[in-house]
């Protein structure tokens, strides 16, 4: 199937979104901690920095993997919203829609940010 220019732009905002929901929100943290462990560790400059670790077993540690990184996540996260604007576009497009949307406003809300 081929999409427009508009959809590629419109998908690559709504899965911008979709990962960052999955890999960084509190919102979604009760996800990840089914299959991620967070290590906290103070470096010799006493500054925290935080690690993740994938918990233990086959599908477990896999889907702490996928979490605990975002490019793979983002790859994930568009073959899913692909396939569902593709077989279910009732359904995915309000879901494509709205995810861009957030994604549109926290790109400009970072750079009017960094402005100020």
């Amino acid at each position: 199937m081929n999409i427009t220019f508009l959809e590629l732009i419109v998908l690559g905002l709504a899965t911008f979104r979709f990962t960052r929901l999955l890999v960084f929100d509190k919102i979604t943290a009760f996800i990840r901690n089914a299959f991620i462990m967070e290590i906290e560790d103070i470096d010799e400059n006493g500054e925290k920095a935080i690690y993740l670790v994938a918990k233990s077993g086959m599908i477990r540690g896999f889907i702490g993997e996928l979490l605990s990184c975002y490019w793979c996540t983002g790859i994930w996260s568009s073959i899913i919203l692909y396939v569902l604007y593709v077989t279910a576009p009732v359904i995915a497009v309000p879901i494509i829609v709205v995810l861009a949307i957030s994604g549109l406003g926290a790109i400009i809300e970072t750079i009017i940010q960094r402005w100020l």
